[in-house]
């Protein structure tokens, strides 16, 4: 397996090593990306992502790469308005539609979080979960991918 050019993923299909199935070795300028540039990627990628779609960026962003699954954790995304609205101590109605819209518009933006996650990683995202607590506002999102990512 001899390297190709930047930001090219190396699949199982021109793996010739049976021992390597559904691998992914990732390059960027001739040199395999480590594990902290790709989680670095993520998040400065899904941070672009909720500025650009949900109109506001997270206060701090943390990716990690646990085998098939990418778990990125934003911290500070609820709106001023929002925390008001998760806050109405008249019943859990509010924070019931904070995370509602939140989960919907989500949703909305699937297809380009997935395509993002794609070309960072080289993978199909085969699932994708989440959930933003009203509370902290700190939202998660799950991708799991079609196989594990291994790096230098």
């Amino acid at each position: 397996m001899g390297l190709m050019g930047a930001g090219v993923a190396i699949t199982s299909k021109e793996c010739r090593d049976a021992a390597c199935p559904r691998v992914i070795i990732l390059f960027m300028d001739g040199m395999m990306k480590t594990k902290g540039q790709l989680e670095a990627e993520i998040s400065g990628a899904v941070v672009k992502f909720e500025r650009e779609y949900m109109g506001r960026g997270p206060e701090e962003t943390k990716t990690y790469i646990f085998d098939d699954m990418v778990l990125v954790r934003l911290r500070g995304v609820l709106t001023p308005a929002e925390r008001n609205l998760a806050n109405m101590e008249s019943s859990d109605r509010g924070r019931v539609l904070v995370k509602k819209a939140r989960i919907e518009l989500l949703e909305g933006g699937r297809a380009t979080l997935e395509a993002l996650i794609n070309t960072i990683t080289g993978q199909n995202v085969v699932s994708l979960h989440t959930d933003i607590s009203t509370r902290t506002g700190e939202r998660v999102i799950l991708f799991t991918l079609e196989g594990p990512l291994r790096f230098p």
